[in-house]
Order: structure tokens, then C-alpha cells, then sequence
């Protein structure tokens, strides 16, 4: 073949919308390296001007290296997208709890002397959700094992975003589901409001500033994918249950411990009260498990009929 077939090969995939990658070992190769999307160029026997050429030098020669790039690749993009997932639909939840918190306070019993709106949560309590859940979990996603289809997948379009707008319907449901439940909690415990609670401001704001918390950490196993059940695979990433153990026990802390309460405004909780937190915060992990068990079965529907 000569080195301008070569060219034509990649030039007509290329109008074509693919993504081209190229090997070759010869100066003749040169051309179609340095026009293909990914040059790659053989490290052993490759030329010197092949090599300058190239995007990537294949250091051992090995064509199964280059399906083991695009495997980890594949799982360091799977990665990113687990990771601004966890991140923006945490974040949402904090930016909903306080928005909606605001605007039904009347209706949720947040009133204090004078009719005066009362936040749902303090600022401290707010630094202090961004410093256990956006740290050691959201960096733990980072280390998170490939799935088994990562190579079964087609390619990725020339068009598709990171954040496409599937993730962003995602964010927006998850935000407002850990918003309710926090809100929903507060009510809870206050007097008045939607359901009549016999607890101070502080019990109930300290029991919906934890339900926040565990939002977040069940929301760990959510966003480790868009279709796939959080409990499959559950245990394959050590790192992520050890930051979720380490972000649990600093909240039972800044809970229970008498400088950490004046620090935070936050006031200790009796172990029935945990037990409704904690099942309160589970209500995302619940909520988004139904929504990828619908997910799947609109997917596989079209087979059936066929």
C-alpha cells in the first residue's frame, strides 16, 4: 500500500465522523500518523521520523497494549463522569435545601420571633458537608474499578458532552430528592408546620444537617453509575467505604461532642433519632435505584418487541 492510500483510507473515515487511530513503523508511515487523530508509533522498531510523527510511541511493540489503553482510558472518563456526577447532585442538594428551605418556611414551621425566616441550616453546617462529602468520597470515585462493559460499549461520539443533558436531568433529581428529605426531617422534629414535631429549632436543624450528610454518602453508591444498581459490585472499592466511615464518624463527632456543638450549633441526637436520619438519608439511594430499575426496563422493552 502506498503511503497516499494510506491517506485516503483515514481521510474518508474521517469525513465519515470516526475517530482515526494509526500505526506504523516506516518513514512511509509518517504521513498517515501525523493526519490520523492518534499517531501511534512503534518504540522497538519504529523510525525516528515515525516516532516524531506520532501522538503515542508504542513502547513494546504490543497491539494488546493499545486495547489496554483504551480500557483504562475508558475507566479514567467513566471515573470523571462518577465524579462531577457525586459533585454537582451533592451540591445541588445543599443549594435546594437552603433555596426551598427559604421559600416554605412558613409552611415547614422555620419562623422565629417576628414571623423572621429562619435558614434551614447554619453556614458552619454547610462548610462542614462540603469538607466530609466533597473530599474523601468524591476523591475516593477517582481509584473506582472499571465496570465488566466497559470495553462492550461502542465508541464515545465526536459530539457527546461530559456533563450531557441525561446528567444533568440526573443532578436535578437527586438535588431535589435529598432537598425534600432534609426539609422533611426538619418539619419532623419542629413544632408546627406540615407535621406537628415537639423538638427545638436546634434538634431539628441538627437532625436535618445530618440527614443532608447521609444523603450525600448513599449518594456515593448512586453516582458510581446511571443505570447500574448501586449494590452491584458494591464492595469492589475499599477506598470509597473507608472515606464513607471516616465522613460518618466525623458526624456522629461533630454531633456528640460538647466544642464541636458550640462550633456547629448542633445538639446530640438519642439513637432513635439517628435511626430516622439515617433512614431519611437513605430515601436518595432508594429513590435512584426505582429510577435506574425503569431505566433498564425501557431499554430492554424495544428487544422484547422485536
Amino acid at each position: 500500500m502506498a503511503p497516499k492510500h494510506k491517506l485516503q483510507i483515514i481521510d474518508a473515515l474521517q469525513a465519515d465522523g470516526k475517530i482515526v487511530a494509526m500505526t506504523g513503523d516506516g518513514v512511509n508511515d509518517a504521513p498517515a500518523l501525523k493526519s490520523a487523530d492518534i499517531g501511534i508509533a512503534m518504540g522497538l522498531t519504529g523510525t525516528e521520523v515515525t516516532k516524531q510523527a506520532a501522538n503515542m510511541i508504542l513502547a513494546d511493540d504490543n497491539f494488546a497494549t493499545i486495547v489496554e489503553a483504551v480500557r483504562e482510558g475508558r475507566g479514567i472518563f467513566d471515573n470523571i463522569k462518577k465524579f462531577l456526577r457525586y459533585l454537582l447532585s451533592s451540591n445541588m442538594g445543599e443549594v435546594l435545601t437552603v433555596f426551598l428551605g427559604v421559600v416554605f418556611a412558613g409552611v415547614i414551621g422555620l419562623t422565629g420571633a417576628g414571623e423572621a425566616v429562619v435558614p434551614p441550616l447554619l453556614a458552619t453546617q454547610i462548610l462542614w458537608i462540603n469538607l466530609i462529602t466533597d473530599s474523601g468520597p468524591a476523591l475516593a470515585m477517582g481509584v473506582d474499578p472499571e465496570t465488566e462493559d466497559v470495553m462492550a460499549r461502542p465508541p464515545r461520539k465526536l459530539t457527546e458532552r461530559v456533563i450531557d443533558a441525561q446528567m444533568w436531568a440526573n443532578v436535578l433529581e437527586i438535588g431535589a430528592v435529598m432537598a425534600i428529605a432534609t426539609l422533611l426531617t426538619i418539619d419532623i422534629y419542629l413544632p408546627g408546620g406540615l407535621i406537628e414535631g415537639t423538638q427545638d429549632l436546634s434538634h431539628a436543624r441538627t437532625a436535618g444537617f445530618t440527614v443532608l450528610v447521609f444523603c450525600q454518602l448513599f449518594n456515593c453508591f448512586n453516582a458510581r453509575s446511571e443505570t447500574t444498581s448501586a449494590f452491584r459490585h458494591l464492595f469492589v472499592n475499599r477506598w470509597l467505604w473507608g472515606a464513607i466511615a471516616l465522613s460518618a464518624v466525623l458526624q456522629i463527632a461533630v454531633v456528640h461532642i460538647g466544642f464541636l456543638n458550640t462550633a456547629f450549633g448542633t445538639v446530640p441526637l438519642s439513637w432513635n433519632q439517628w435511626l430516622v436520619c439515617i433512614a431519611m438519608g437513605s430515601v436518595v439511594l432508594w429513590f435512584s435505584e426505582l429510577r435506574k430499575l425503569l431505566a433498564r426496563s425501557l431499554r430492554r422493552s424495544p428487544t422484547r418487541l422485536q
